[in-house]
């Protein structure tokens, strides 16, 4: 079985660099990236979906785009062309150093001591940093796009690109460095 994504990038020279999120990421390659709900029934089902396909799905989460599959993979398939000509490398190791940028380690959550809410620092989880980091690259992408003359699949692009190179540019890493910044000042 050949390992490509979208019939075009290969996937067996992946190296993910962030252990706690290697187990999470998952670059199974499939004939398409719908799986449809199938591992909806199951605790930590989220794991078995493509990384690649629940990014396709972060990107339906707009108003725009709801419920739009293939209009969405139209658009990624495009980004993935634009950020392969752009970095001349495979675009899904360009996805995985993205999501390992920005991924946050820790945020703040409210403790109740009586009736006093506390803010207190806490780790975040692997399957919770991936979907955060997914969750804000497509915001970034999105935010940018709207009402503004830039077509999406440039703005996914330069969002992607942005963030693997670690840039405070990007909406996904800016984010990370703030929740990062107020989790610090919780401890």
């Amino acid at each position: 079985m050949d390992r490509l994504i979208m019939g075009k990038y290969d996937v067996s020279g992946i190296q993910i660099h962030d252990m706690g999120l290697a187990k999470y990421i998952n670059l199974n390659s499939y004939f398409n990236l719908h799986t449809g709900g199938r591992y909806s029934n199951y605790s930590a089902g989220k794991r078995n979906i493509n990384t690649v396909e629940r990014l396709l799905n972060k990107l339906m989460r707009t108003e725009k785009w709801t419920g739009k599959k293939y209009s969405a993979y139209r658009v990624l398939k495009e980004a993935f062309e634009i950020v392969e000509q752009r970095t001349k490398q495979n675009p899904i190791q360009v996805l995985i150093n993205a999501i390992e940028n920005s991924a946050p380690r820790e945020e703040v959550t409210r403790l109740k001591y009586g009736g006093i809410a506390v803010p207190k620092s806490v780790d975040v989880s692997p399957s919770r940093r991936l979907d955060e980091a997914l969750r804000n690259i497509c915001i970034g992408a999105t935010s940018k796009s709207f009402k503004s003359k830039v077509p999406i699949e440039e703005c996914l692009a330069n969002e992607i690109i942005l963030a693997s190179r670690n840039d405070g540019n990007s909406y996904a890493v800016s984010k990370k460095e703030e929740i990062e910044r107020v989790a610090a000042s919780a401890r």
